[in-house]
């Protein structure tokens, strides 16, 4: 059965009865446990925020990284949906239910829904006393028993889906014609004439300005669906960034990789990767194609642009309530910049194409459908291998800020291995929880990340030891992470044979396949990966009409562990 918290009231007695919540050290018996909000951008490259190297106008992140931690080696998955399983449950996707994008099924690790295998960040935290809510991209399941009402979020505006119009309601997929919204569970209508991202922060406010009078903290979820194709956002926003782009992708990778060095995020000796088969070299464009190039990197800046201005909304908010000095900030993105280019997919370009216009005067509003592809997201991958879908660096190192409680190392930058499956201990350390191995008379996974609470302090300088394994798979894209070397596999279809060995501590593009060279090493994580592909019950699918949507079912398959 799904996880029904639905009864707060009721969970709370069940959960002192299933394990207890200790007392953070650095409160009061009486004091109110820190508040923490969560912000997640969608598709959002490495190297787009200020911070980062970037020239999008990010003066909100940028200061927050000032006042507390960035991390230039933090990991996610692949692709949206199956990240946010993995940061909402603290483990593994396939464990969580999120093996692959969108597949939905009743067979082990591919449910397409969080399941009793794990349990949900906010109903430890609401068994805890925390209030809990979220706004913007659920993805993990459209069915109610997998809404996030049901999920541990008190109050929730979400769109199910992947992605949707920024500007109203009308589905950007075949099989959605119209997006899907609930609000606490309910269905809801997009209101008429809101942009998403003003919405999703208007609606996220609203929510916590409900629980700021008493004394109880909050778990805020801020699920935005921007920088995420389709580009479209007001002209104030994007028309100042389009001079800055002319001289076209491959020169804008180069002052981005040439700025983080600067900004000490990667070493000095680091040099830059082959650039995507399928990017054309600017100069091989014409005057016109170069042109609308440059329209879809300003449009995607602007949405950047504006992501910014709402976090500092959010932020302005708490320190007006008097919350912000007790609340602990996580920003990430869900992964690498995203090259897709859906309006000329053989799969969703017919639908997009009666629904939507790609003509140049009408690009970035609401009838218009524009993704700005592997070109621009190259550069915004920088000083990565590839982008979003892969799970080279590319696809999976994206930008981490952390401010507030406990970080007391202001302005430093970490390059220690981190993963998003660490901030579920993070949290439960902060809030005084103890993980279970049983909820709701089950048995459960154990969390598979550390807590970053000592590195944030300064104790430590990283969190695992040099022996610790990360391993990812998604439709057939594998990685093995040890220390600073990795096994990956990006051809399809998959083939042991196809892994590459790299040491990232001396090639961080991933240029030089090492499995020659150091064959134990080789072996070794070889082995880690089948140990991993065993007890997560890995499935290669089999191609399909390359939509990655499946029938969804209401079957669950909770084998416990």
């Amino acid at each position: 059965m799904p996880i029904d918290i639905s009864l707060p009231l009721l969970w709370l007695v069940l959960g002192m009865c299933t394990f207890s919540c200790s007392q953070p050290e650095n409160t009061r018996e009486d004091a109110k446990p820190p508040n923490i909000l969560l912000i997640v951008a969608d598709d959002l490259g490495y190297t787009d925020l200020g911070r980062f190297g970037g020239d999008v106008q990010t003066p909100n992140l940028d200061s927050l990284a000032e006042t507390g931690v960035t991390f230039s080696r933090f990991h996610t998955a692949p692709m949206c949906a199956v990240t946010r399983a993995m940061l909402l449950s603290g483990n593994d996707n396939h464990i969580a239910g999120m093996g692959s994008q969108d597949l939905r099924t009743g067979v082990f690790g591919y449910e397409g829904q969080l399941t009793a295998r794990i349990i949900p960040i906010p109903v430890l935290l609401q068994i805890a006393g925390y209030h809990t809510s979220m706004a913007g991209k659920w993805h993990l399941g459209t069915v109610p028993e997998a809404n996030p009402y049901k999920k541990g979020f008190e109050h929730s505006f979400v769109l199910l889906e992947g992605g949707g119009n920024h500007y109203n309601g009308e589905g950007i997929f075949p099989t959605v014609p119209e997006s899907p919204y609930t609000e606490d569970g309910e269905e809801v209508e997009w209101p008429e004439g809101r942009y998403s991202t003003n919405l999703y922060t208007d609606k996220l406010i609203s929510y916590i300005d409900r629980y700021v009078a008493d004394d109880r903290p909050f778990f805020a979820y801020a699920a935005y669906t921007s920088p995420h194709w389709p580009l479209q956002v007001d002209p104030k926003h994007w028309k100042k960034y389009e001079e800055q782009y002319r001289d076209g992708y491959e020169a804008l990778r180069l002052r981005r990789f040439e700025n983080q060095k600067k900004l000490g995020l990667i070493p000095e000796e680091a040099e830059l990767p082959p650039l995507h088969p399928n990017v054309k070299p600017w100069d091989s464009l014409s005057e016109e194609q170069q042109k609308r190039e440059v329209r879809e990197m300003a449009l995607y800046a602007g949405m950047v642009e504006n992501l910014d201005h709402n976090i500092g909304r959010l932020l302005r908010f708490l320190k007006d309530k008097g919350e912000y000095d007790n609340t602990l900030i996580v920003f990430i993105s869900d992964n690498g910049a995203a090259a897709e280019d859906f309006y000329n997919h053989e799969y969703f370009g017919p639908f997009l194409r009666e629904h939507y216009s790609d003509d140049y005067e009408e690009m970035g509003e609401s009838d218009s459908f524009i993704s700005y592809g592997p070109e621009w997201a190259e550069a915004g991958a920088s000083p990565f291998r590839y982008f979003k879908g892969y799970t080279t660096e590319g696809g999976i190192n994206t930008p981490m800020v952390i401010a507030g409680p406990g970080v007391t190392e202001s302005g430093m930058v970490s390059h220690a291995f981190t993963t998003l499956m660490d901030l579920a201990p993070t949290f439960y350390e902060l809030a005084g929880i103890t993980y279970p191995d049983r909820f709701n008379g089950r048995k459960v996974y154990p969390l598979r990340g550390r807590s970053l609470m000592s590195l944030l302090s300064g104790e430590t300088e990283r969190v695992h030891p040099e022996d610790y394994v990360f391993a990812l798979e998604h439709r057939g894209y594998v990685q093995v992470r040890r220390g600073d070397w990795k096994l990956v596999n990006i051809d399809h279809p998959f083939s042991e044979q196809n892994f590459r060995l790299y040491n990232l501590a001396r090639d961080l593009a991933e240029q030089v396949d090492l499995k020659e060279a150091h064959p134990r090493i080789y072996r070794e994580l070889l082995e880690e990966w089948r140990r991993y592909r065993d007890e997560v019950k890995v499935r290669i699918p089999p191609p399909s009409r390359g939509t990655g949507l499946q029938h969804e079912s209401n079957q669950i398959d909770d084998d416990q562990p």
